[in-house]
Formats: structure tokens, sequence, C-alpha cells
């Protein structure tokens, strides 16, 4: 290709991707003067869209390298964080979290009602997915107390399961209606989403305090404490138009932010930015929301349920089957 018809890159969005999501290429010259074509490393990308000046790129299955081209595999013109994959045969419904050592936990959730022979695993800095609890049926919302104790919450039976770190689950609090999404606060409080339309609060003592009710959920209700110390909840709906709630300390609920669809789990990061898994303007994949409720496609990608970050500048995303991680060059913000 002569070098006057080399395509040229002036933008690249979202910041990041995993298989099966999609990136905007925005520039010159994008097809040049024959069919577009396009690689990640030496595997090559389905166009979607093709134009002069904006292409639609999807990630394939197997892509790693994130270094993008255009034309001839020696036009490299842009570098893209791409998530490799780092568990499969999985099943999270809810975040996954991570703790001060680096080690990840997901749950193999199950059908409704069906046992599965694995609810939690443990992934360690090997990468390899080990059996850490085996007796909870449907575990859904995993949480890290302020000591590094593992919650599980079951939608089964509406228990939360307190996890030693050898794999032991004795029940925490019982109760809790289709328990879904918990968290702790600061003072080592837990808050427990019932999707039937509770969030319940439960002190360090055990008390069990009705902290506030929302639309009832299709799925879940999934949690997070915001560094304003505000407590943070999405419940998908029927609607393409879902809300961000924003609760305060004595538990009256606002709207942070609308129009997400199926909103689903949650991060911040060290500047209070929120991320969430869920979908903007028809566009898949997590969203980044400023504290001033301006909202951005972060990272492209299908069926994404959950997200984590994990030092350094790393993400840990939940797919229904799946877990990956990505450099997304930002820090999370410590938990709780």
């Amino acid at each position: 290709m002569a070098l006057s018809n080399r395509p040229q890159i002036s933008q690249v969005s979202p910041t990041a991707a995993i298989p099966g999501g999609e990136f905007i290429i925005r520039g010159k010259g994008l097809t040049g003067t024959e069919r577009p074509q396009a690689r990640f490393g030496d595997i090559a990308a389905p166009i979607v869209i093709g134009s002069e000046s904006l292409l639609i790129v999807k990630v394939p299955e197997g892509a790693q390298r994130g270094d993008l081209s255009l034309g001839g595999t020696e036009d490299v013109a842009w570098r893209c964080d791409i998530g490799i994959q780092i568990a499969d045969g999985v099943h999270p419904v809810a975040n996954p979290v991570t703790d001060v050592f680096g080690n990840i936990y997901t749950t193999m959730s199950g059908s409704a009602g069906h046992k599965t022979p694995v609810s939690v695993y443990k992934i360690e800095s090997d990468l390899r997915a080990r059996p850490l609890v085996t007796d909870i049926m449907n575990a859904t919302g995993l949480a890290l107390d302020n000591s590094g104790l593992l919650y599980v919450s079951s939608r089964h039976d509406g228990i939360v399961y307190q996890v030693s770190p050898s794999g032991n689950a004795v029940t925490y609090v019982e109760g809790m209606g289709v328990a879904t999404g918990i968290v702790f606060d600061r003072e080592d409080n837990l808050y427990v989403g019932d999707r039937s339309g509770t969030i319940f609060k439960i002190s360090r003592d055990r008390q069990i305090y009705v902290f506030a009710t929302i639309e009832r959920s299709i799925a879940a209700y999934h949690l997070a404490i915001g560094p304003d110390g505000y407590l943070y909840v999405t419940g998908p709906t029927t609607s393409s138009f879902d809300v961000v709630h924003r609760v305060d300390p004595d538990g009256h609920v606002y709207t942070f932010y609308r129009g997400l669809g199926r909103p689903q789990g949650m991060a911040f990061d060290v500047d209070g930015n929120l991320y969430v898994a869920g979908s903007l303007a028809g566009r898949r994949g997590v969203v980044r929301i400023t504290p001033d409720a301006n909202a951005e496609l972060f990272l492209s990608g299908p069926s994404i349920v959950g997200l984590a970050f994990m030092a350094p500048k790393k993400m840990i995303l939940a797919t229904n089957n799946a877990l990956y991680r990505v450099d997304v060059g930002v820090d999370g913000r410590p938990l709780p």
C-alpha cells in the first residue's frame, strides 16, 4: 500500500474490550483503496461497519495482543487494551471479589434450585481455579469484610454465609428473602439486597434493619459503597432505561444516574468514578460514570455481569461463564 493511502487513525474508543466487544475507530482513509482489513496482532478481526472515516471492529476470540493494524500487518496503528481469559467453566451472577493477596473469588451459581458441585472458586496467582466452597445452593453475591473474611449470599435460601479461609461456610444471617448483592461499609455493617424490593442493613452484632426499599428487580440487586459513604444500587428491570440508585446513610433513595440497559455489578476507582456492567445507548460493556453523573462506555464486551479492580491497575471482569483480566490503567478504590 502506498504511504499516501495508509489509514490515519485519530481516535479509538472505548479504552478496552474483551472478545466479542467492539472498538470504534475514527480517522481518514480507513478503508484505503481496497476492502478494509483489521487485525489484532496476527489475528484477523471482523469489520462490522466500514467507511473512509469510521470503522467498527469486533474483537475476535483468541485475540490477546492489543496491536490494532489496518491494511497490512506492518501498519500497526494503535494500541488497545484487550482482556485475557483467566477462568472458564464458572457461573458468576454478580461481582467477583479480590483480596489484598491478589486472590480472586467467583461463583458457580447454577440455575435456580439446582445444586452445583462447587459453589465458590478461589483463583490464586497461578490462575488455577480451585474449589473453595461446595455446599451453598445458588451462591450469588460475594463480599469481604474489613478483616478479609469472605461472605456469600444465596438467592435460594435467603442466607448469607461466612466462609473461613479453608472454605467452611456457616450461617451469618438468614431471612434475607431472595438474597442477591451484598457489601460491607467502613464500620462492617453488611447490606443485603433482597430483589423483591428491600435492602437490609445488618450491624456487626447482627441486628437486622430494613434500610431502604427500591423497585423490584427481575434478576438481582448489585451493591457498592461509594467514597461518600452512600450505598449505590442497581437492579435490572424490564425497562431499557434503568437507574443507578444512591442511598444516603438514613436510607433515603435518590437517582444518581438514569439511562443504562440492564445495569449489574459495580466498582469505584480511587477518583470516585463508578464503573457499572451494563449498556449505554445500546452498546454493552462497562460504563464509567463520573461523580457528577457523566457517563461513557469504558470497556466493550458482551454478557458482563460484574467487575472488580485488582492491583496494579487491572480489572477483573465476570461474564456469565468466564473471568477476564484487563490492564486498564486505573487504580480501584480499596474495599470496603
